[in-house]
This record gives C-alpha cells, sequence and structure tokens, in this order.
C-alpha cells in the first residue's frame, strides 16, 4: 500500500514528464522483490510502438523459507524440521507487453508472460534412531531441485521519469502450470530406522501435489509432481532508458 502511495504523489510530475522522447532499451531493477530477498533484473526491447519484448532474471540465495507460516499450514507435519528447512531459487521470465497508450513503452500495459524456476531445496524429515544411549531422533536432511513451468498475464503502468528514467509499477498478475521435483537422502539405515522414516513420510499431506517416496537401506528418494501457480504485484521496478 506504501509503494502505492508513493506512486500517486509521484504522479503530477510524471505526468509533465511523458512527452519526453527516450531510446528503445531499458534495464531495470526490481526494487521491490527485495523485501523477499530476491534480486530481480529485466531488460526491456522495443518492438514496434505499441509492443515491447522483455525478459527478466530473479534470484534467491539460499536462506530460510520465505512465508514459512503458510508453508507450515499448507504441508502440515510435525515430523519436518522447518527450522532448518532451506531454499534458494532462479526463475527467467519472458515476456510481451502490450501498451494501450499512443507513446512507445509508455502508460497501462497488458502482459502476457511465461516463467521457467529452479528451486533448491533441503528439507529436514525427522526419524528416530535405537542407539547405545537410547532412541534418538536425527533429521533425514532431503535435498535436491524442484522445476516449475508457468504462464500468465501482468497488468502494470510504466512512467517516463526525466529523460532516462523509468518507473515500472507492475500492479496485479499471476500464472499457473506445472512442477516436478526429486528430493534426495543418503545414509545407511537399519531395518527400525527405515521403517520410521517410511512412517513419518506417510503423514506428509502436500496436496495438491503427489507426493511418492522410496526408502531403503542406503536411504531416501521423494518425488514430487502437481500444479504450480503464483501471484506477481504490488512491485516497483526502476530503469535505465537508453
Amino acid at each position: 500500500m506504501k509503494k502505492l502511495f508513493f506512486v500517486l504523489l509521484l504522479l503530477p510530475v510524471i505526468a509533465n514528464c511523458q512527452k519526453l522522447i527516450g531510446g528503445s532499451n531499458i534495464l531495470k531493477w526490481n526494487i521491490g522483490s527485495m523485501a523477499l530477498r530476491n534480486y530481480h533484473f529485466t531488460y526491456e526491447r522495443s518492438l514496434f510502438k505499441h509492443v515491447s519484448l522483455s525478459i527478466s532474471y530473479r534470484t534467491m540465495p539460499t536462506g530460510n523459507v520465505p512465508f514459512e507460516s503458510q508453508l507450515k499450514s499448507a504441508i502440515n507435519s510435525s515430523d519436518i524440521n522447518f527450522d532448518r528447512f532451506q531454499m534458494s531459487n532462479s526463475a527467467i521470465t519472458p515476456e510481451l507487453r502490450i501498451y494501450l497508450s499512443a507513446r512507445k513503452m509508455r502508460g497501462f500495459y497488458l502482459a502476457p508472460y511465461a516463467r521457467f524456476a529452479n528451486f533448491e531445496v533441503t528439507a529436514p524429515v525427522r526419524y528416530t534412531s535405537t542407539t547405545v544411549i537410547g532412541t534418538v531422533t536425527k533429521d533425514a536432511d532431503f535435498g535436491g531441485k524442484i522445476k516449475s513451468t508457468s504462464g500468465g498475464l501482468m497488468i502494470g503502468y510504466q512512467f517516463q521519469i526525466l529523460k532516462k528514467l523509468v518507473l515500472d509499477f507492475q500492479i496485479i498478475g499471476g500464472h499457473y502450470g506445472n512442477s516436478t521435483g526429486d528430493l534426495n537422502f543418503a545414509a545407511p539405515l537399519n531395518a527400525q530406522e527405515q521403517q520410521s522414516l517410511r512412517d513419518n513420510l506417510a503423514k506428509v499431506k502436500a496436496d495438491p501435489f503427489k507426493f511418492t517416496y522410496t526408502v531403503n537401506s542406503n536411504g531416501a528418494i521423494i518425488n514430487t509432481d502437481g500444479p504450480w501457480a503464483g501471484i506477481r504485484g504490488l512491485n516497483l521496478g526502476i530503469g535505465l532508458r537508453f
């Protein structure tokens, strides 16, 4: 909401700048993504008066999962150690922008896009082991990659500020597609440990994802497959036009 107020305060100044003529290229830094530890950069190129093509790259370094409480609620399992759950991700998003104003790469736009994302995940699943000192709880650190492919639509408004600067206000958008993933845990497991891990994995619910697993004396493998959806919006990008 604060971002929206900021844009509204700038409207009188921006309106006077819309007549300025700029180049056909824009390099942008999406500063709103920093709130989620995402480093997000976009290159946009004008193709025709009302149409441009952009491609963006986003990366998030390894760390705790954003919106951890929502993830806990979705999976709803006490056998996953969310305190040690780690994730990083990267995504490439090609986008076709259709501007509704008479000016090149300015004003309201509709942007159909595709997103190709990779998520590196470490998911610790608890299991019990009997030792000489008694029964202890251990973490099976499943690590691997989840890949998603999706398509969607973004609505936004791009302002010209001064002669070289632009402000890209991404209002709202969403995408939908599918995902697949493989997570592996490699460690010797005795029969009791294998059964404990099977029992805990059987209690994990991650609907609507299909969740299968295999446990043996050498470790375990988790396979996931299912729909993928996301929301974009209320993001600000500041760019250099050349």
